[in-house]
Parts: C-alpha cells; sequence; structure tokens
C-alpha cells in the first residue's frame, strides 16, 4: 500500500447506517419493476421503502448486472457511513495519494478517500473497473462491519465449504463468519462460488443481512466514565495526531 502521512484532529464518531449504488437515479414512490422473480426480492424492497437502495433508473434495479471494483467501495462506504467528518486535514487528499490508477476527478474518488482514511484495506494498485467477485465484496463488507458497528464476539464454528478450495486463503474467516451471521448462505451442494462476479442482488441482499444482524444484535452500550470527564476541560479539543495511511 502506499502510504501518505497527513496531520489531523480526530472529532466525534457518528453511527448510521444507509445504501446506495453510486451515479444512479432514486425513486422512493415506485417499486422495481425488474425484481418480481429474485429471490432476494423482499430484501431490496425493503431497502428501497426506507431509501437505502438505489436502481439504475426510476423503475429498474438491473438485480443481474455485476459490480465493479469502485461500485463496491463505493457502496460499502455509505452502507457503513463511512465519512471524513472525523478528520481535518492541513493537506487536501486527493484519491491518487492513496491509489495510483485513481482519478482524483472521477465519481468515486471522495469515496476511495473515505475508504482509505477510515481503514478499509485496498491495494494501493486497485483495478477500479474490475468486477468484483463473491468472496472479495463479502471481505470487504464484513471487514468493514466489524470494524466500524461493533458486531458483537461469537464463537465460530467453521461450516464445511465444499468448494473452499477456490477461497483465497486470506477471505476463509471473514466468510466464514459471514456464514454465521447469516449474511450468506451456501448453495444447495455446499458451495459459496467465491470466484463468481457478485450480482447488485447479492449485494444488497448481503447489506440487509448484516444490517439485521446488526439489529438483532446490538453492541453494548458503554458508560462513559464519570470521573474522567469531571477532569476534562469543557474547552479542550482533540490533540492532533498523525493520520498514516
Amino acid at each position: 500500500m502506499m502510504k501518505t502521512t497527513f496531520k489531523m484532529i480526530t472529532l466525534t464518531a457518528v453511527t448510521a447506517i444507509s445504501l446506495t449504488f453510486a451515479g444512479q437515479s432514486f425513486a422512493a414512490t415506485k417499486n422495481f419493476s425488474d425484481i418480481s422473480n429474485i429471490a432476494a426480492k423482499d430484501k431490496i424492497i425493503a431497502l428501497q421503502e426506507q431509501g437505502l437502495v438505489k436502481g439504475v433508473s426510476d423503475d429498474l434495479f438491473a438485480p443481474n448486472n455485476t459490480i465493479t471494483a469502485a461500485q463496491g467501495v463505493q457502496l460499502i462506504v455509505n452502507a457503513a457511513n463511512l465519512n471524513l467528518d472525523l478528520v481535518r486535514f492541513l493537506v487536501a487528499p486527493k484519491a491518487t495519494d492513496y491509489f495510483k490508477n485513481a482519478d482524483n476527478n472521477a465519481w468515486y474518488a471522495n469515496a476511495l478517500i473515505t475508504a482509505s482514511v477510515n481503514g478499509v484495506v485496498l491495494p494501493a494498485d486497485l483495478d477500479l473497473n474490475q468486477k468484483w467477485t463473491r468472496e472479495e465484496f463479502t471481505y470487504q463488507l464484513i471487514s468493514t462491519f466489524e470494524t466500524h458497528s461493533s458486531l458483537p464476539m461469537i464463537k465460530l464454528a467453521p461450516v464445511q465449504i465444499n468448494d473452499s478450495t477456490e477461497l483465497t486463503v486470506d477471505y476463509d474467516g471473514a466468510i466464514q463468519r459471514a456464514l454465521s451471521y447469516n449474511v450468506v448462505k451456501l448453495d444447495e451442494q455446499g458451495n459459496f462460488h467465491p470466484k463468481a462476479e457478485i450480482t447488485r442482488a447479492e449485494a444488497a441482499e448481503q447489506i440487509y443481512n448484516v444490517l439485521e444482524y446488526i439489529k438483532a444484535h446490538p453492541a453494548p452500550s458503554s458508560q462513559p466514565d464519570s470521573e474522567t470527564n469531571a477532569k476534562r476541560s469543557p474547552s479542550s479539543t482533540s490533540p492532533q495526531i498523525p493520520g498514516t495511511i
């Protein structure tokens, strides 16, 4: 990974959830007309009704279209509500500070910066036009939500994946956890199809499932340290720290 150092001031954390597919139009009151035969139809509709999913037009979702790396990053950034509100840069960052193949004027530029600042691990030579596979999207989704949404620790009982020899070794753990979270399922033959390009319907279903898991397993609320708060000056600010990406 290329590394660029910025000085930043840490602000406050904000937790919210949203989903988008970049550069596409949305009409909240009109159902998609092309998902009637899609298994995840009800989940897509639920996301649409909440204003969390966008289509390629007002009434078309294009469920079988695949997703590029740039679209996948944008989707995950918005799904986990990653943003730059938490930091202030003394020097304005550029997408090319992190990804050598990026276009600083492209629609995805801010998403790339936001992902990197928030610790989403992506290769510096990421091919933004390359189609993302099921294992790539699942790995990035689970890793991001585990970091930013306080998914509870679970006792993992590994599931037999019959096509596990096709899995990228680094992705295996995240996919096993995704199975435990019920974010993904194996097919009737016990296969995950890790190298298959992920579709918009599959990506939306994973987003819906991870949100449902978080809703059903909320992170325990933390109690403020009253002694620490009493000692803290009301006018104090967060210290300046170096942000190495």
